[in-house]
């Protein structure tokens, strides 16, 4: 099999975020910061051709993925192609959505966030992306879901008419593989916890993930893709364990439309919670134990037409129990045309 016919396709919540606008760009630029350079070396040591990075703090013009994708470059592999749009997190919505009686907070943005931009997405590619073909749902409101699942009397109309489904993001991006587009159908969705008894979050990062299979459906505005396709991103939800609407992630892995590779790592397999009933193989979270523990929450899954020729988690060396820089490990997938 020639090298062209096979894709590497990852993502990587880095985690990459700070606590201001400008503030990782800096970091990036100055060439010394030690998370900067460890998030470095760990992408090269897959050195995936396309990776949809989640958890890094973006702004309008995609200034913070260029950074990264120039200090990529030189490290010793280029992504010369690179898309990145502001992050709906930390966006101010005038409206008191967490209902404390006070506005302008964190959790009063259409995400939380200290910042607009705060914890988005990127993608960095070897191969051209179809800049002019690609489709953004992040503006979508909430209330215009298909099969929307709201929070009983806790939204009035005000804050439905703002508050949109995307805590960071949804896009279709395009990726030129030869002569074909495989789309990158790819989200980073808010966790399912830290609520009330409304269950706020948890019903949004349902319809977050059920979003893509809406899209499937042609459901939505917009024609469903073609294929080939990927659904990737971090979905924040497992399929077994943890808080949330798990059965909304089941029903996205067993998609006949889509296949799971079910990539493992021996790390996440030493590092099991006794009390989750998954395959801690699979997991690609290391949290606090012994809540939420370690979860499987990040996802690369190819389009059922794609062949699977490998996949595996791949933890950073500088991820440790005690202080990790890196929670999250880089899922890959190594695919081919039938």
């Amino acid at each position: 099999m020639a090298a062209q016919d096979m894709l590497r396709i990852a993502t990587w919540n880095a985690e990459l975020s700070r606590t201001g606008p400008g503030v990782l760009l800096r970091d990036i630029l100055s060439g010394e910061d030690a998370e900067v350079l460890f998030a470095v070396d760990h992408i090269l040591k897959t050195t995936p051709d396309v990776l949809v990075l989640t958890g890094i703090d973006t702004d309008f013009e995609g200034h913070t993925a260029r950074a990264l994708a120039v200090a990529l470059t030189q490290a010793g592999v280029a992504y010369p192609y690179v898309f990145s749009g502001i992050s709906n997190a930390g966006l101010f919505t005038g409206r008191d959505l967490d209902k404390d009686g006070r506005l302008g907070q964190a959790k009063d943005a259409q995400s939380y966030g200290d910042f607009h931009g705060q914890g988005g997405l990127a993608v960095l590619s070897r191969l051209p992306i179809a800049a002019d073909d690609i489709i953004d749902f992040s503006t979508l409101l909430w209330r215009d879901v298909p099969d929307v699942r709201l929070p009983d009397n806790f939204y009035d109309a005000g804050d439905l008419d703002v508050l949109r489904l995307s805590s960071t993001n949804h896009w279709n991006v395009p990726v030129m593989w030869g002569e074909t587009s495989i789309h990158m159908l790819a989200f980073y969705a808010t966790t399912p916890a830290f609520d009330g008894d409304e269950d706020r979050n948890g019903l949004r990062n349902a319809d977050e993930v059920a979003l893509w299979r809406h899209y499937l459906d042609g459901r939505l505005d917009t024609p469903a893709p073609d294929i080939p396709f990927v659904v990737i991103g971090d979905a924040n939800l497992d399929p077994q364990d943890g808080e949330g609407r798990i059965e909304e992630m089941q029903a996205l892995l067993t998609d006949p439309r889509l296949q799971d590779p079910q990539p493992r790592s021996a790390y996440a397999k030493s590092i099991a919670n006794e009390t989750h009933t998954g395959d801690a193989a699979f997991d690609t979270a290391d949290w606090d134990d012994p809540m939420p523990g370690n979860l499987r929450v990040d996802y690369v899954l190819p389009s059922a037409d794609l062949k699977v020729i490998d996949a595996g988690v791949s933890w950073s060396s500088a991820s440790n129990s005690d202080g990790a820089l890196f929670r999250h490990g880089l899922v890959w997938v190594d695919i081919a045309r039938q």
